[in-house]
């Protein structure tokens, strides 16, 4: 049998190991080295394995591999999984509740128009239940004068209106109630019935003011002045129990005034 070294560093033609070196174990059957070393990363990975299960524990390892040990482990993140998630939770809703309060909300729809000639009816979205805005007006000497000074009251807004036989028949129905007819010009409106000068009740009860900057008519959420009269019923509370944009006469609102 030749050498490794006599035959040109390759292996002996009759199959033996070169001299000096034993022969492969027979279970290992056949032994093929790849060209790409990066095909035994797999058999490497499992002799590391069990390599690495191999070496020898430390006290600590020994400890903690008890089944004890690890069954108090496992309650232990079994206890942890409940607080996080209600945290998590409480985070999620404090978000979601910021970004609520932030989001504008949807534009308020337009007043709904009426024509002439209609009244509206009691709490149909005409502000019966809402309180008589609390503002000062400029009474006929100048002073200034609170428009809920004097409650239960009947509110007249007569702009562009001859609205003398109304004024005097709202008083004439009611005479131990305040009417106050408003206009929004420098002169102030007529109280006294047409043909005739005012009886005592109605000079003592009618009242007449002046909103130069419109802010009433404006508060009620009134249409502009068309030729008729807006009338505005408030009881003792300053609520208005009805409001009539578009009055002719007395009658479309003497239910209510009678009730005041």
């Amino acid at each position: 049998m030749g050498s490794f070294s006599d035959n040109g560093n390759e292996w002996p033609p009759d199959g033996a190991s070169p001299e000096g070196l034993p022969d492969l174990p027979a279970e290992w059957g056949p032994v093929v080295v790849p060209d790409d070393l990066s095909e035994l990363a797999d058999e490497v990975a499992a002799i590391q394995a069990e390599l690495h299960l191999a070496l020898p524990r430390t006290p600590w390892q020994r400890f903690t591999a008890r089944p004890a040990v690890r069954g108090m482990r496992r309650l232990a993140i079994a206890g942890l999984r409940a607080p996080v998630l209600i945290i998590s939770l409480a985070v999620l809703v404090s978000v979601a509740s910021l970004f609520a309060s932030a989001w504008p909300g949807p534009g308020r729809a337009p007043a709904t128009q009426r024509t002439a000639g209609t009244t509206t009816s009691p709490g149909a979205g005409t502000g019966e239940g809402d309180a008589l805005p609390a503002l000062e007006l400029i009474g006929k000497d100048g002073s200034a004068v609170p428009l809920r000074g004097r409650l239960p009251a009947v509110v007249l807004l007569t702009d562009g209106c001859d609205c003398t036989k109304l004024i005097a028949d709202t008083a004439a129905v009611r005479p131990d109630l305040p009417v106050l007819a408003v206009t929004t010009g420098t002169e102030a409106t007529t109280a006294a019935p047409a043909g005739g000068a005012a009886t005592p009740a109605v000079a003592t009860t009618v009242r007449e003011l002046r909103d130069p900057t419109g802010e009433l008519r404006t508060s009620l959420a009134l249409a502009a002045p068309d030729g008729t009269a807006a009338a505005v019923l408030v009881d003792n509370l300053g609520k208005i129990v009805r409001k009539v944009e578009r009055a002719f006469t007395v009658e479309d609102f003497r239910a209510e005034l009678t009730r005041l």
